[in-house]
């Protein structure tokens, strides 16, 4: 993804609700594949 895409994905998420600390998570984890940033769902 260039850095067009990925500010329009950071936009949708904040616009769905998404905090700024739950995108940083889901980075790392889509970055590095740990299980501890992996995104849980919200009830």
């Amino acid at each position: 993804m260039n850095m067009q895409e990925n500010y329009r994905l950071i936009e949708a998420l904040e616009s769905a609700g998404w905090t700024a600390q739950e995108i940083v998570n889901l980075i790392k984890y889509v970055e590095s594949g740990d299980a501890q940033y992996k995104p849980t769902k919200k009830e």
